[in-house]
């Protein structure tokens, strides 16, 4: 199964396993489980792993030692083998001893829903900064779990275990690396951040930016590559984008409108990761305007929506200005499903990336929000002040102009930040200003 510390082998086969039960949070009942077997069907494809049977039980209580019962799990390990299937696949967390006892159990693999999480994030993930990320939340998934995988590590040379005997000593050696490799990213993160935050900082005083969320496969990058008339990646799976991406929505304005991509949400989202997803998101900290993404005709958008306003609650992002884009409307023909939607939803929109009018009633919406929130100044320049004249002409957004004797008549848009670092607050007319009432009268 494993060609180093963590990895799945892509030509692994897998029985999906999960559970019914009411104490149990995320799979309380037969509707949540079964949305939930779906979601991990597709984190395995996306994977590229096959997907066999899934089984499921029914249970009144959970049983400590193995969730599902004894004779349930050796059942589901001899149909399991008899469909070629080599690994079992748990779609909820499990701790080191549950491993470890299904395995002893059942004879085959066993790796649980967040492995698989990991093992996607690990494969998609681009920066360096999302890479450690990701690392980090690897080694603290695997530190306490280090001995139900100590059959496979005890066979590594190098990576986060040495070559050795099997035995509490060994294990014991390999906890000390990990929590090494941890304390080593936390510093390297710890810089990177530094880094980001002046960056954050530069882009604050010179665009406004509008950020893409929602949950993973909504079809973020396509909206951003309609919207921007880029190439982002995009693909029909699970997280195909882990690392925040920038484009220029609209170069005309002034200033730049900025959008960006984040990486998708998902339910039960395993609480390794959940720092995880801080940092690949602290693009939306910055943003001025958050485009909730959520895919129509996914038959459970309702709690897709849930997930997103959640891990937006969690990661302390609750003020800032929302819309809601339902996409994908092509998937779903049923016309008056679409309008209830709509009605249910103040502040959104019904679109589809293949249709241009979509793309730019969105578009044009995105671009007078920003426009609405900016400041209207009226100035009058003389014409012997040139660099003012060419900082209004660069940097705002002229609604007016009109040339006079002694120079020339602005009426611009610009936000307040940007109008502050022109210093030609000299050059304002006063509302009462007998100028300013002939320049009214006159346009």
């Amino acid at each position: 199964m494993f060609d180093n510390e963590f990895h799945i082998f892509e030509d692994s086969k897998a029985s999906l396993v999960s559970i019914v039960c009411p104490t149990f949070k995320t799979h309380s009942n037969k509707i949540e489980t079964m949305r939930s077997l779906v979601e991990l069907r597709e984190l395995l494809r996306t994977l590229g792993i096959e997907a066999g049977s899934e089984y499921v039980q029914n249970r009144k209580t959970l049983n400590p030692a193995t969730l599902l019962g004894a004779g349930r799990l050796i059942e589901i390990a001899s149909q399991a083998k008899e469909e070629g299937s080599n690994l079992l696949v748990f779609d909820f967390e499990l701790t080191a001893g549950q491993i470890r006892n299904i395995k002893k159990l059942t004879n085959l693999s066993v790796v649980d829903r967040c492995h698989v999480i990991l093992e996607i994030f690990a494969k998609h993930a681009r920066t360096r900064e999302a890479k450690i990320q990701i690392e980090m939340a690897r080694l603290k998934y695997l530190l306490p779990r280090l001995a139900g995988f100590w059959g496979h590590l005890s066979r590594q040379r190098g990576g986060v275990g040495h070559k050795g005997g099997e035995g509490e000593q060994q294990i014991e050696l390999d906890r000390r690396i990990i929590r090494q490799r941890i304390e080593y990213y936390k510093i390297e993160l710890k810089n990177i951040a530094k880094s980001r935050k002046q960056q954050r900082k530069k882009r604050k005083n010179k665009a406004v930016t509008a950020a893409l969320v929602g949950y993973t496969n909504a079809g973020k990058s396509s909206l951003m590559n309609r919207l921007c008339k880029v190439s982002v990646l995009e693909e029909d799976q699970l997280f195909a984008t882990l690392d925040s991406t920038y484009r220029t929505l609209n170069p005309d304005t002034k200033p730049p409108m900025i959008l960006i991509d984040t990486v998708g949400f998902i339910s039960n989202l395993p609480n390794t990761l959940i720092d995880g997803f801080k940092t690949t998101l602290e693009s939306v900290f910055e943003a001025d305007l958050l485009i909730i993404i959520c895919d129509i005709s996914d038959p459970n958008y309702k709690q897709q929506l849930e997930v997103t306003t959640q891990v937006l609650k969690e990661l302390g992002v609750k003020k800032k200005d929302r819309i809601i884009v339902f996409n994908k409307k092509d998937k779903l023909p049923d016309v008056m499903k679409q309008k209830i939607i709509l009605r249910s939803n103040p502040k959104s929109f019904l679109v589809s990336t293949f249709e241009d009018n979509d793309m730019n009633k969105l578009r044009d919406y995105i671009i007078s929000y920003f426009l609405d929130k900016q400041d209207h100044y009226d100035l009058f320049i003389p014409y012997d002040d040139g660099t003012a004249h060419s900082l209004i002409e660069s940097k705002t957004n002229i609604v007016n102009r009109s040339n006079h004797e002694k120079g020339i008549f602005y009426r611009i848009l610009v936000p307040h930040f940007i109008f502050d670092s022109l210093k030609v607050k000299k050059y304002i007319l006063a509302p009462d200003d007998p100028f300013l009432l002939q320049q009214i009268k006159s346009m």
